[in-house]
C-alpha cells in the first residue's frame, strides 16, 4: 500500500463550501505571489526605478529566495500549530509583504519587501496541501495538489494579464496595493470558511525533520529546482518576448500571459490525474515534451503564432510533470506532509531563482531576447538526466538478487 496520505487521516468530510474554499484560497495566495509585477511584464517599474532588463530579476531572485528560506524554518517553528491558524498567519505577511513592497523607491527596498512576501509562501502551500489532502482523503495526494495549484494557473488566466493592464494604467505600485487587498480578502475567508478541527492539528517536529535525513528527498527536490527553472526562464520574459522579439503591441502582453495560464490549468488538472496511477509517466512525459517546445521557441519565436502555441504547450507541459514531484516526496516521507509540500515549493522557487537568473545572464550578454528559452532547455535536460540516472541507480539497488540457473544456492 501507498504511504501518502497516511500522516493525515480524514475523520470527517468538509461541507462542500469549506471543500471549495481549500480549492481556490491557497491558490489565488499562490498567484498572488507570482511576483505580478517582475514577471511577464515589468516595463512601468523598470523605467520607475530606473533598471535594466536583467536587473529585475534581483527582485525575482529575492523572492524566491525567501520562499526557500521560510519554507523549512516557518514549517519546522510551527511544526505542532494547527493548520488553519498557521494559514491565518502565514496570509497577514504576505500581506504586509506586498504592502511594502508598493512603496520601495528602489531596487534595494524591493528585493527585500519580495523577500518578506516569500517567507510565508512555502510553508502556507505546504499547509494548503495538507488541507487539500485532508479534503480528497488518503490516497489521492496528486489530485489534493493540483487542487491547491488549480488557483495559481486559473488566476494565471485572469490575474496576470489583469495585474499587467493595471500596471500598465495605474502603475505597478497600485498593483501591489490591490494584491495586498487580495490578500486581506483571503484572510476572511479563511477565517469564516477554513473549520477548526483537530484534524487540522500539526505534527511532532522530530517526524517532520526526520524526512529531511533521507538522500532520495532532497534528489527530488533537485530534480524540481533544474527541471521547472525553464518554466520561469520563459514566464519571466514574456512581456520582451511579444514586443521585442515578436515586434507586437505592448497590448498584447496580457494575451501571451492568459495563453500561458490556459496551458498551465490544463496541464495541472492532467498532471494530477497522471500522478496517482504512474509514478514518473507525468515527470518524464511533461519535461520531455517541454525540451522540444523550449527549442522551437528559441530558433523561431519570432512568428507569432508560434510563439503563442509554444506559450501555451510550455504552461501545459511543465505543469503536468509537476504534480508527481509532490506524490514521490510525499511517497518518500510520508510523515512529513506538511514540510513536504513546503521543500516542494522551496525547490520549485529554487527553480523560479535559477531561471530567471540563467535567463537574465545570457540575454545581458546580448543573445538577444529568445535565447532565455535556450537556458531553460539546458536546464530542464539537466534535471531530467538527474532524474533517469538516480532512477536507475535505485532500480539497480531494488534488484533481487536471484540465483542464475547452475548456481550453487
Amino acid at each position: 500500500m501507498r504511504g501518502r496520505g497516511q500522516a493525515l487521516r480524514r475523520h470527517s468530510s468538509p461541507p462542500v463550501g469549506q471543500a471549495s474554499l481549500v480549492r481556490a484560497c491557497p491558490g489565488q495566495f499562490r498567484d498572488r505571489n507570482i511576483r505580478v509585477r517582475e514577471h511577464g511584464d515589468s516595463s512601468t517599474l523598470l523605467a520607475d526605478l530606473h533598471l535594466g532588463l536583467s536587473s529585475a530579476t534581483n527582485a525575482i531572485a529575492a523572492y524566491a529566495a525567501g520562499v526557500v528560506v521560510g519554507a523549512p524554518t516557518i514549517t519546522l517553528a510551527a511544526a505542532r500549530m494547527n493548520r488553519r491558524r498557521l494559514l491565518l498567519r502565514l496570509m497577514g505577511l504576505f500581506v504586509v509583504g506586498n504592502l511594502l513592497s508598493s512603496l520601495a523607491m528602489n531596487l534595494g527596498m524591493l528585493a527585500a519587501a519580495r523577500f518578506v512576501s516569500g517567507l510565508p509562501q512555502g510553508a502556507y502551500f505546504g499547509a494548503g496541501a495538507v488541507v487539500a489532502s485532508y479534503v480528497v482523503g488518503p490516497g489521492r495526494s496528486g489530485k489534493a495538489f493540483s487542487l491547491v495549484m488549480t488557483g495559481l494557473t486559473v488566476a494565471t488566466i485572469v490575474g496576470s494579464p489583469l495585474a499587467t493592464f493595471l500596471g500598465q494604467t495605474t502603475g505597478w505600485r497600485v498593483t501591489y496595493v490591490i494584491v495586498a487587498g487580495v490578500g486581506a480578502a483571503a484572510l476572511l475567508a479563511l477565517l469564516v470558511f477554513v473549520p477548526r478541527t483537530r484534524d487540522l492539528s500539526g505534527s511532532s517536529l522530530v517526524k517532520e525533520i526526520g524526512a529531511l535525513r533521507k538522500p532520495a528527498v532532497w534528489t527530488i527536490m533537485g530534480v524540481a529546482a533544474l527541471s521547472v527553472a525553464s518554466i520561469f526562464a520563459v514566464y519571466s520574459f514574456i512581456g520582451p518576448y511579444v514586443t521585442d522579439a515578436a515586434g507586437l503591441d505592448l497590448g498584447v502582453v496580457p494575451i501571451a500571459l492568459a495563453l500561458f495560464g490556459i496551458g498551465m490549468t490544463a496541464g495541472n488538472l492532467y498532471g494530477g490525474r497522471i500522478a496517482d496511477r504512474h509514478p514518473s509517466l507525468g515527470l518524464v512525459g511533461g519535461f520531455g515534451t517541454a525540451l522540444v517546445l523550449l527549442v522551437l521557441l528559441a530558433l523561431y519565436g519570432a512568428q507569432p503564432w508560434v510563439l503563442f502555441v509554444t506559450l501555451v504547450g510550455i504552461g501545459a507541459a511543465m505543469m503536468t510533470a509537476i504534480p508527481t514531484i509532490q506524490v514521490r516526496l510525499t511517497d518518500l516521507a510520508p510523515e512529513s506532509p506538511t514540510l513536504m509540500g513546503a521543500m516542494n515549493l522551496g525547490s520549485l522557487n529554487v527553480a523560479n531563482a535559477i531561471g530567471a537568473w540563467a535567463a537574465g545572464a545570457v540575454i545581458g550578454a546580448g543573445f538577444g531576447t529568445l535565447s532565455s528559452a535556450w537556458a531553460g532547455f539546458f536546464l530542464t535536460l539537466a534535471g531530467l538526466l538527474l532524474f533517469f540516472s538516480t532512477t536507475r541507480v535505485t532500480r539497480t539497488a531494488q534488484q533481487p538478487l536471484t540465483p542464475q540457473p547452475g548456481s550453487i544456492g
